[in-house]
C-alpha cells in the first residue's frame, strides 16, 4: 500500500471518528462548534459557561490519533475525556479483561443523530465464531464505510447463526417513550436489556459486554429474571470486543436502512448527525411536508428542533430555495 493511499484511508477513518465523536458531544446537549478540517487534523471546539476545550483527530501516514486540548483540572475535560477514551468503570483487572470465549455483546446506532431511529443490536459470539468474525474484518463500525456496513452485516448474521436480535426504535416511537420517560440513557438501558433478553431465551450465554452510555445500573435494572443471572461488563470504547463490534456493525446498518427507506418514501435524501445541513433539510421538511410530519422523522427533544421552527429561520430558508 502506498503512502498515499494509506493517508487517504488515514483521512476518511479520522473524518467518520471526528463526526462521531461531535454527534455524541452534542447529543449529550454540550455547546460545540461546526466541525474544521486543517491540513493534517479535523477539529471542533466545546464549551460549556466559561469552560472551553478542543478535540482534535489527527491523520497521516502514520495513522489516526485523537487529542483533547484544554484545563484537565475542569470538569468540562474530565466530562468529555471520559466520553472520548474512557474512564475505569470496574477494578483494573476487570477493564482488562481477555475477551470471553462466548458472550453477548450489544451496541446502539443514532442516539446523537437527529433524523432516524434509535437502533440497539446484539450478537452471540463463541469461539468459531469469534474468529470468522475477526476474519472478515469486523471492528468498530466508526471505521467502516457504510457500503462496507452493509456486506458486513449479511456475513455476521450467517456466521452467528441467527443469534443475533436487533431492536429500531423509529423517530414516532422514540419521542412517545422520551415523553414518558424524559431520558435517552434509560431508554437505552431498556432496549439493551430486552436485546439481552431475547438472545438468552435462545442463547446460552453467561457474559455480555455493552458499550457505556450511562448510569451502568440502567441496563442491570432493566433486566428481568432471566438476565439477572447473566455477568454484565459494561465499558468505554466496548467496541474493541469483537461481539461488541459486530452489533455496532448490525446496528449501523440498521439505522442506514432507515434512511434507504424513507429516501424513496418521501422523496428526500436525509442528512445523518446534527450539522447545519441537517437542519436546513429539517426545515425543508417543515416547509413542504408540515411541522407535524417532523414527530415520525426527528427526535424531537434536540435543541434542533426550537431552532427550526423559529418563523425567521425558516422564512430564511425558503427564500434560499427561492433563490432570493
Amino acid at each position: 500500500m502506498n503512502i498515499v493511499r494509506i493517508v487517504n484511508q488515514a483521512n476518511f477513518t479520522a473524518e467518520k471518528l471526528i463526526l462521531s465523536y461531535y454527534n455524541q458531544i452534542k447529543g449529550e446537549g454540550y455547546k460545540v462548534s461546526e466541525i474544521d478540517k486543517k491540513q493534517y487534523n479535523f477539529e471542533f471546539t466545546v464549551e460549556l459557561g466559561k469552560e472551553k476545550l478542543k478535540l482534535l483527530v489527527y491523520f497521516g501516514k502514520r495513522g489516526v490519533s485523537t487529542i483533547l486540548q484544554g484545563n484537565k483540572e475542569s470538569g468540562l475535560f474530565f466530562k468529555i475525556n471520559e466520553m472520548v477514551f474512557g474512564t475505569n468503570l470496574f477494578e483494573k483487572s476487570s477493564l482488562n479483561i481477555d475477551e470471553p470465549d462466548s458472550y453477548i455483546g450489544t451496541d446502539e446506532s443514532g442516539k446523537g443523530d437527529y433524523f432516524g431511529p434509535l437502533v440497539i443490536a446484539g450478537v452471540f459470539v463463541d469461539t468459531g465464531s469469534l474468529n470468522v468474525l475477526k476474519k472478515i474484518g469486523v471492528r468498530d463500525s466508526k471505521e467502516i464505510a457504510d457500503s462496507v456496513i452493509k456486506k458486513l452485516a449479511v456475513e455476521i448474521k450467517k456466521i452467528v447463526n441467527n443469534n443475533y436480535d436487533i431492536i429500531s426504535i423509529t423517530p414516532g416511537k422514540y419521542n412517545e417513550l422520551y415523553k414518558k420517560i424524559g431520558n435517552v440513557n434509560k431508554i437505552l438501558g431498556w432496549a439493551h436489556a430486552k436485546v439481552l433478553e431475547n438472545l438468552l431465551a435462545k442463547c446460552p450465554a453467561r457474559e455480555a459486554i455493552s458499550d457505556k452510555f450511562g448510569d451502568e445500573r440502567l441496563i442491570k435494572d432493566a433486566l428481568q429474571t432471566k438476565g439477572k443471572t447473566i455477568v454484565l461488563h459494561q465499558f468505554t470504547k466496548a467496541e474493541r470486543f469483537t461481539g461488541v463490534a459486530a452489533a455496532s456493525i448490525l446496528a449501523r446498518d440498521a439505522f442506514n436502512g432507515w434512511f434507504e427507506e424513507k429516501k424513496k418514501e418521501i422523496k428526500m435524501e436525509l442528512k445523518k448527525g446534527a450539522s447545519s445541513e441537517v437542519e436546513k433539510t429539517a426545515a425543508r421538511i417543515i416547509l413542504t411536508h408540515g411541522r407535524e410530519s417532523l414527530s415520525e422523522l426527528v427526535k424531537l427533544h434536540f435543541k434542533t428542533t426550537i431552532k427550526i421552527i423559529r418563523p425567521n429561520y425558516l422564512d430564511l430558508i425558503r427564500r434560499d430555495e427561492n433563490g432570493n
